[in-house]
């Protein structure tokens, strides 16, 4: 189980680590679908977050701060590209400096909820 645990949550950083890719290639000019990018609902890391809190239930307080963090990122992501759209595309990645902060607290909540789940604490 505990392998299973492991591997389930660095599927879920993967996951992470390709919205962040994803926005900066968006803001860089790349073309690409923006539901993903914009909307947590439609986001593969959304969407485990939103499987797991099912499949793990009990009362951690950090699947909340996930969601909570992961849907504040969306919205500063949504900000960053309206910025582009307008045509403030320096400003738009140079943006993306902010948003370092909700990226490391998601990577920090991910390995609190990991050996939470491993430990059963």
């Amino acid at each position: 189980m505990n392998l299973d645990i492991k591997q389930d949550f660095e599927t879920a950083m993967v996951k992470h680590l390709l919205f962040k890719s994803k926005l900066r290639s968006f803001l860089y000019g790349t073309n690409l679908a923006e539901g993903p990018i914009r909307d947590p609902e439609q986001c593969g890391f959304g969407i485990w977050i939103r499987e797991r809190r099912r499949s793990f239930p009990g009362a951690l307080p950090e699947w909340n701060e996930l969601d909570r963090i992961h849907r504040q990122l969306h919205v500063e992501a949504n900000r960053l590209m309206d910025m582009r759209l307008q045509g403030f595309q320096e400003a738009a990645i140079e943006g993306m400096h902010d948003l370092q902060y909700l990226i490391d607290r998601i990577t920090a909540l991910l390995r609190t909820l990991e050996e939470k789940l491993r430990t059963g604490r």
